[in-house]
């Protein structure tokens, strides 16, 4: 790839992540140039096919993240565009952006997730939650295409529920409602098929969202993860599965949460993992032997058209 292609970093973009996509995207390219590629930065807007052109590239490393990036939206232009691309194709990428996709994927499949029940954020008056709600409190509340963690609560009792489906409804119209595991939160990262080392992510509050996730000193990452070499096994195995079960490519991120028995739950599937140097797809990968640079350079070996 060296001899004369070129390379465009897709960053930015129009969602909510887009800040985390220019960090991402900016580590992505220097370790690129670092290696020797010919590689450009792309800033996603609605002028994005106009600019690929301009730019003439021949392959795209997607480091977008949230919607209209991660959702397929981007990898369905590139594969009209005959542009090889990193990351999953149209169909992995929007079945595991959307949260309530995913989970009835992996129902079907037979692979553990919460229990959840989907809300029209228009269908919700005041007074007539409790007849819609048919989980148990405590509840974890998020929008249903939105990464990040972004306008995610959890809901201990029913008195907080009205707030925290107005806050995820500022982000989509519709809205999951999830069975809230008690437990530890665990990640694996996949790179080309393969699982990498576990992590385990302890919020000091409690909760893994935007805040924990983006200020330092916030959460404590334990890797590998405090875990016996069986549990370890199952949730590698659990994460592969789920990798292939939704059809991904390249590089993901299953995200889960071991309960009080050590029984795994995944949360959801990231088919574009941040990728700053302090990410958790980079720690894992660095923790067996792959730099950030090499990282880059694995996954851009992926890149291909699908269909």
């Amino acid at each position: 790839m060296k001899n004369g292609k070129k390379i465009g970093v897709l960053m930015g973009g129009l969602s909510a992540e887009r800040d985390i996509s220019l960090l991402s995207g900016n580590a992505i390219l220097s370790a690129l140039r670092e290696k020797g590629y010919n590689a450009c930065s792309i800033h996603v807007d609605r002028d994005v096919p106009k600019r690929i052109i301009e730019q003439g590239i021949d392959i795209a490393f997607i480091a977008l993240h949230g919607r209209w990036g991660e959702d397929g939206t981007v990898q369905g232009m590139l594969e009209i565009m005959g542009i090889p691309y990193t990351g999953s194709p149209v169909l992995a990428s929007a079945l595991a952006m959307n949260k309530p996709m995913t989970k009835r994927v992996l129902n079907f499949h037979q692979l553990p997730t919460p229990e959840f029940q989907v809300l029209n954020k228009g269908d919700i008056a005041e007074g007539k939650l409790k007849k819609r709600i048919k989980l148990k409190f405590s509840l974890v509340v998020k929008p249903i295409s939105e990464g990040s963690s972004v306008g995610v609560s959890i809901v201990e009792k029913e008195e907080g529920l009205a707030d925290a489906i107005e806050e995820a409804g500022k982000c989509t119209d519709q809205i999951m409602i999830e069975e809230f595991i008690h437990g530890s939160e665990i990640t694996v990262g996949i790179l080309n098929g393969c699982p990498l080392p576990v992590i385990e992510i302890v919020p000091k509050s409690g909760l893994y969202d935007y805040k924990s996730k983006y200020t330092k000193g916030m959460t404590e990452y334990i890797l590998p993860a405090r875990l016996t070499g069986e549990q370890l096994f199952k949730v590698q195995d659990v994460a592969l599965k789920a990798y292939h079960a939704i059809g991904c490519h390249g590089v993901a991120r299953v995200d889960m949460v071991l309960d009080l028995k050590g029984n795994p739950y995944i949360l959801e599937i990231n088919t574009i993992p941040g990728m700053t140097h302090t990410s958790l797809l980079p720690k894992a990968a660095d923790h067996a032997g792959l730099s950030f640079n090499i990282l880059v350079e694995e996954i851009l070996k992926s890149a291909r058209l699908h269909l």
